[in-house]
């Protein structure tokens, strides 16, 4: 998988810009890492042990930092930052979004639950 040149965390905080050296670039909106954030917390210890992350609609980007030569830890602005986010993770990420986003707002439906942070989902049936 392509390894990012640069990264960048957009102005608003609320995305980041990977550009690698072939001229592809893509952007992942903060809320959208911070609920496939790779950490124990979000996937757990093994297969059907993920925690869904609900109420991150607003979550932005504090800092991020190299891990290695292989990944970046993001801090995110709830405090999350347990996760390393190697380069193939960052790729599968943005090359799978529409597949993965579409799985996760299922989830959430599910649920029960809300993207928007203080939001409350009654089920009537």
């Amino acid at each position: 998988m392509p390894t990012p040149q640069r990264i960048f965390v957009t102005e608003s905080k609320d995305a980041l810009r990977l550009e690698y050296a072939e001229g592809k670039q893509h952007q992942l909106r903060a809320e959208y890492l911070r609920v496939f954030s790779p950490s124990a917390e979000v996937r757990g210890h093994g297969k059907g042990q993920e925690v869904l992350q609900f109420g991150q609609r607003n979550v932005v980007i504090g800092s991020l930092q190299k891990s290695g030569n292989y990944a970046i830890q993001i801090t995110f602005s709830d405090g999350h930052n347990s996760g390393i986010f190697t380069w193939d993770y960052l790729y599968d990420l943005a090359e799978n979004y529409t597949d993965y986003w579409i799985g996760y707002l299922g989830r959430l439906h599910e649920a029960g639950q809300s993207r928007d942070p203080d939001v409350q989902v009654v089920k009537l049936s």
